[in-house]
């Protein structure tokens, strides 16, 4: 099976130029897929402290900067665009790449910045509502000439989306982990399924879950690609790896354990045994998630050592 690597790039703690050079960097590397996240504050969060670029502005950016690796979002928070103006700007971006781009929705989870930018951010529940609503919404514009919808929280009266994407479908990923709710919607609508900083076998277990919930409704399985972000936190030796540790500690808190867990927390002769684990459990695309500051030195054994061999382990 064909393995896809990507580059997860939070778009934090960096000058734009910064910005722009990394993704160069990586697209001249051969990484399969570069994305933004989407927040308007820092992740993990500090009160808005750190410098952070919005995500459909920075897109427009990384789309022109690039010529080989697909690119998107992982995710769009539902909350903060009217789904159908998320569909204009993915038709748009689709053609300013040439047909690479692929939208990336979600349910979202950082109510501080929603609080401190005035948007609502209601239950779970109705937060899913909204996102089964979006991806269907979404599809009908990027694919119907017209499109008319009268749901509970958006609504669209014939309204087209022309030009039509580059790609005949363009891919729509779901991102979450949720068993009951999110997972479900996925089969129903997604082409694709991304998981955020699970360790290989908590990525297989949830992996599972999405093969019941595709057999529930009536889904072939492998119609789903399946991706698992990673937290890049590789160290050239034993000491890096510590220095790496403590890191994360100091990042997330009393999320630490549960980050390390889904973090690339290893020397590069180790690394390429550990994005393995997660092909093995499932995974057809393997993120690493970039956070400023990060470790030069292992992003270039990674880019120049890793890749490659598991590249070739994968086939």
């Amino acid at each position: 099976m064909s393995l896809s690597l990507g580059v997860h790039v939070g778009q934090q703690n960096m000058s734009m130029n910064e910005m722009r050079t990394l993704w160069r960097k990586l697209d001249s590397s051969g990484v399969d897929w570069i994305s933004t996240w989407d927040h308007f504050y820092e992740a993990p969060p500090k009160n808005g402290t750190e410098p952070h670029f919005e995500a459909l502005a920075t897109l427009g950016a990384l789309a022109a900067e690039t010529t080989n690796a697909r690119i998107g979002c992982l995710v769009f928070y539902i909350g903060y665009r009217n789904p159908a103006m998320l569909a204009k700007a993915a038709t748009t971006l689709d053609h300013i790449t040439g047909g690479r781009f692929e939208l990336g929705i979600g349910a979202g989870w950082h109510i501080w910045e929603a609080t401190a930018y005035g948007y609502a951010f209601p239950d779970i529940g109705t937060r899913l509502d909204m996102l089964d609503e979006a991806a269907y919404l979404i599809r009908q514009l990027l694919t119907e000439e017209r499109t008319t919808f009268n749901g509970k929280h958006y609504q669209t009266v014939d309204a087209s989306c022309l030009p039509q994407p580059v790609q005949s479908h363009l891919p729509i990923w779901i991102g979450g982990v949720g068993e009951k709710r999110t997972l479900k919607i996925v089969a129903d609508r997604a082409d694709g399924w991304n998981a955020a900083y699970l360790p290989p076998d908590e990525f297989a277990r949830v992996n599972q879950v999405l093969n019941h919930w595709c057999e529930e409704e009536n889904r072939d399985p492998k119609s789903i690609k399946r991706a698992a972000n990673i937290m890049f936190n590789l160290g050239m030796d034993e000491d890096d790896v510590k220095r790496q540790r403590k890191l994360i500690a100091a990042d997330w808190g009393e999320m630490a354990e549960r980050i390390s867990g889904g973090a690339l927390l290893c020397t590069p002769d180790r690394a390429v045994e550990r994005i393995m684990e997660y092909r093995d459990a499932g995974a057809d695309e393997i993120n690493i998630a970039l956070r400023a500051p990060w470790h030069a030195e292992a992003l270039d054994a990674y880019l120049t050592d890793v890749m490659p061999t598991v590249r070739r382990a994968a086939h």
